[in-house]
């Protein structure tokens, strides 16, 4: 097949780009670096069945292609919060223009969701079916409610016009390939490790994350497309629940050094608690995560010692 993947160059974006070129399948990669590198699909510049195009979804664009995976928006708050209406707009207008184009085109068309859209959760884990509790007017609220507005649109589309949509809603994920400056989590506890900075810990850290390692997610990414009414949304993520000091705990342990734990006071509108219930995934898409987190930050760490010259 022909596939689109918009935020092509991103961290996760890179990842289906290789899969699905290993896969047999011609790949169109729609980036505007803003978040993406080219460094993170330097190695498939080579390939035949690879195409890159520098372009902002923004704006419309057209291509013959069979699947579109809708991955561009920056997101990570220091990224998403740099330009609050820009982020908005890339959710927003992004998603009209991947669903024009299927429309015109007839393909199959799959948005990359969040699980932000529960925003600061009163029900734990989260099913599919709550509907969230969500700041419209918060810092994060150009990222939750860009998202929201985005999942409107591909459920509209698909009542009115018939189109065929695949919604997933991306739990935390970390693995190779994450901005080292992103502000996540796993990238800051690592990055802060390796220089020997104190990790930085938000609130008291027994705020809860559930990480899911990039790989076990790609997986659901395939799985969803290509199943063959299941239109979502569908949660993909890792149930296991960790505690920010946990992860810092685990990170130290494995990174080495003299690196302690300094506390600051919580951003505003961070969720307490992010676990996803994936009986939905497992059910219907045969799918749950083989990576626990040892395994996936045994994984990550050299990648960032690599980056950072460690």
């Amino acid at each position: 097949m022909r596939i689109l993947i918009t935020g092509g160059a991103g961290f996760l974006g890179s990842h289906l780009c290789e899969r699905l070129l290993n896969e047999g399948h011609e790949i169109i990669c729609l980036d505007n670096f803003f978040t993406g590198r080219k460094a993170n699909i330097a190695p498939l510049l080579g390939n035949p069945s690879f195409e890159l195009v520098r372009h902002d979804v923004i704006d419309p664009f057209k291509f013959e292609v069979d699947r579109i995976y809708n991955l561009a928006c920056p997101a990570s708050p220091p990224h998403y919060q740099y330009n609050p209406i820009k982020t908005t707009k890339t959710s927003v207008m992004g998603a009209i223009n991947c669903l024009g184009l299927a429309k015109r085109v007839k393909a199959r068309v799959f948005q990359a969701s969040t699980s932000e859209v529960y925003g600061d959760p009163e029900v734990h884990p989260q099913p599919e079916s709550y509907r969230g509790c969500v700041n419209p007017i918060g810092i994060r609220s150009c990222y939750d409610e860009g998202k929201r507005c985005a999942e409107t649109l591909f459920f509209d589309y698909h009542r009115e016009h018939h189109l065929e949509i695949r919604v997933v809603r991306i739990f935390n994920t970390y693995g190779p390939r994450m901005l080292p400056d992103d502000g996540r989590v796993v990238s800051n506890f690592i990055v802060q490790a390796l220089k020997g900075e104190d990790l930085t810990v938000y609130g008291d850290g027994t705020q809860t994350r559930s990480f899911c390692y990039v790989d076990d997610l790609i997986e659901g990414f395939v799985r969803l497309m290509e199943h063959p009414t299941l239109t979502g949304p569908v949660n993909i993520g890792n149930p296991g629940e960790f505690t920010m000091l946990e992860l810092a705990e685990k990170v130290l342990q494995k990174v080495g050094g003299k690196s302690k734990l300094t506390f600051h006071p919580l951003p505003g509108d961070d969720p307490l608690q992010r676990q996803p219930d994936i009986t939905l995934a497992k059910s219907e898409l045969g799918w749950q995560p083989t990576v626990d987190l040892d395994e996936g930050l045994d994984r990550t760490i050299p990648y960032f010692a690599q980056l950072l010259g460690k």
